[in-house]
């Protein structure tokens, strides 16, 4: 018994799947602004080098529209892209509905750190200049 428990303690779990889990945005067209997404994808970069946007239905579109501002930008480059079909139900006992997803795997540029530096001082400025004006 204490060579499992030992074996178990040991454990390290090295599937990919896990370790994307962490980093997994699943966008919805609804709840939150485009932007906030765009900044929050920014912020997971930043930690953890990538990050999986995902969507099902009519959130696709705003998952494209989001990964395509990061590439645009050079924030970002695409990995993997993958599509699918989930069956869904909307009612307990309904009869199920397939619905489409995406996952879109985008993997940090080699100018991300750049950027994010320029675009924070860019913000630095303006908002310096933005107490100047308020104090005149």
């Amino acid at each position: 018994m204490d060579g499992v428990t030992e074996g178990v303690n040991n454990l390290q779990i090295t599937d990919s799947s896990y370790n994307n889990k962490k980093n997994r945005i699943q966008v919805s067209n609804t709840k939150k602004p485009l932007f906030f997404y765009v900044n929050l994808a920014k912020r997971y970069m930043e930690q953890n080098n990538e990050v999986e946007l995902s969507a099902l239905g009519m959130a696709i579109a705003t998952v494209v529209t989001i990964a395509e501002i990061l590439k645009n930008n050079g924030l970002a480059f695409e990995k993997k892209i993958t599509t699918s079909t989930i069956d869904m139900r909307e009612d307990a006992g309904g009869r199920p509905i397939q619905k489409a997803k995406i996952e879109i795997l985008l993997g940090k540029s080699e100018k991300f750190d750049e950027i994010m530096a320029a675009d924070a001082a860019a913000a630095a400025v303006a908002a310096e200049e933005a107490l100047e004006y308020e104090q005149s």
